[in-house]
């Protein structure tokens, strides 16, 4: 596997390495050893997984808040997505930076999200499938959210928003300044 880091300290771009032929391919999807020497020293305690429907569907910007904050593996299983991680650390000196990237099925990239991150993607296909892997599980008491479309936070998405799909939960979210 590779990776590449960005210019804010902790997300993580991993490219596992795809071997195919005519039947199509094999690759090593996770490595808990690799991924604890080389990206960050956390376990795994649950997988999740989503289908979107339509092309334009944002989820996110989602994050749990401590005691149970997850990071998060993310992964496109069918379709593409463009993936973001917002960088919502009190005190860090990029808090309110994002990255961005987009994750296809066909090359089987992956986005790590530490904790202290919020975390979204809006889907570029329709019925596009997102897994994710999480280090805490899935806690309605800490869940929490930032507006995707903040624009504190500017991030690019790369579809017409004013077509944009969200949920309910998604059309209410704070601004990035309650964090603050």
């Amino acid at each position: 596997m590779q990776f590449e880091r960005f210019s804010i300290a902790g997300p993580a771009l991993i490219r596992p390495k795809m071997i195919g032929d005519s039947r199509g391919y094999f690759m090593e999807a996770f490595k808990a050893d690799w991924f604890r020497e080389t990206i960050e020293d956390v376990t795994f305690v649950q997988d999740n997984q989503s289908l979107s429907a339509e092309t334009g569907t944002i989820r996110g910007l989602h994050y749990q808040k401590a005691p149970v904050a997850q990071g998060k593996l993310v992964r496109c299983l069918k379709g593409s997505i463009f993936d973001v991680a917002v960088d919502i650390r009190p005190g860090s000196e990029t808090f309110g930076q994002w990255v961005g990237v987009t994750l296809t099925a066909a090359a089987g990239e992956q986005l790590w999200v530490p904790e202290g991150f919020a975390h979204g993607f809006c889907t570029l296909e329709p019925q596009t499938e997102v897994f994710y892997k999480v280090t805490n599980p899935y806690s309605r008491e800490h869940d929490a959210g930032v507006a995707f479309d903040d624009p504190a936070i500017g991030v690019a998405w790369p579809i017409d928003l004013s077509k944009v799909i969200l949920s309910d939960k998604d059309k209410v979210q704070p601004k990035l300044e309650s964090l603050r």
